[in-house]
């Protein structure tokens, strides 16, 4: 990792708890997991998301979904800087001087709960029945949290997920039927930057001799390797 500009997202901190191995691999070596399958409908109904919440973001701020749910908030404001921390090449981001690297985050948009409070506001299409918040959400919706707090804003604590599930009982008559459920979850960024610091501090070592038990990866590595012997 030496003279190596490396940049650290939720997705790779997720990955460091994962499987280390597979972690130290892609920021040390470049070599990243198979890419999975793309969900194509996934992206485009996020970007249809966007595109709807930044109508009623250039019109004040409110939006019918936040009402319904009594959310006492509006969009962010500020479509430019929001447009920032939605560029993969930008994103939400905080320098940390000791350890030389960028912790930083891409969001799909901020709610601002007045009196200079922000939070991450996470959309998430999904045709599963049941709504689970993974880990993973928690989470990415704990960095956000950190990363705003970093730059400076006040937060509630608070991230909020928007769920856009297929709704599967209903029939298609020519469009796909989604129902809504918003999920609001405490944040805590009081860890981050402990496990921030260990992710850096592991790539500056050797690399693990083995996979984790549960990386499905190392388990076909295995696999090729038995079939050779």
């Amino acid at each position: 990792m030496k003279n190596k500009e490396i940049k650290i997202s939720p997705k790779a901190l997720n990955l460091y708890f994962e499987c280390p191995l597979c972690f130290w691999l892609e920021k040390n070596r470049g070599v990243k997991r198979p890419a999975p399958f793309p969900y194509q409908l996934n992206t485009e109904v996020d970007e249809v998301l966007k595109s709807d919440f930044d109508k009623h973001r250039a019109k004040g701020g409110s939006h019918p979904l936040l009402g319904a749910n009594n959310i006492p908030a509006k969009l962010f404001q500020n479509q430019k800087l929001l447009d920032e921390w939605r560029d993969n090449s930008r994103g939400l981001c905080y320098y940390d001087e000791k350890l030389k690297t960028t912790l930083f985050g891409v969001v799909d948009d901020i709610l601002d709960f007045g009196d200079g409070k922000l939070a991450p506001f996470d959309y998430k299409s999904t045709g599963k029945s049941v709504v689970k918040i993974y880990d993973r959400f928690q989470l990415q919706m704990d960095v956000y949290t950190y990363l705003l707090e970093k730059n400076g804003y006040s937060t509630p604590r608070k991230g909020i997920l928007a769920f856009y599930v297929v709704d599967k009982e209903n029939p298609f008559e020519g469009k796909l039927p989604f129902r809504k459920e918003i999920h609001i979850i405490d944040t805590d960024p009081s860890y981050i930057q402990k496990i921030f610091k260990e992710a850096i501090e592991f790539l500056q070592k050797n690399a693990p001799k083995e996979h984790s038990r549960e990386c499905i990866f190392g388990k076909w590595i295995k696999l090729m390797e038995n079939q050779k012997t």
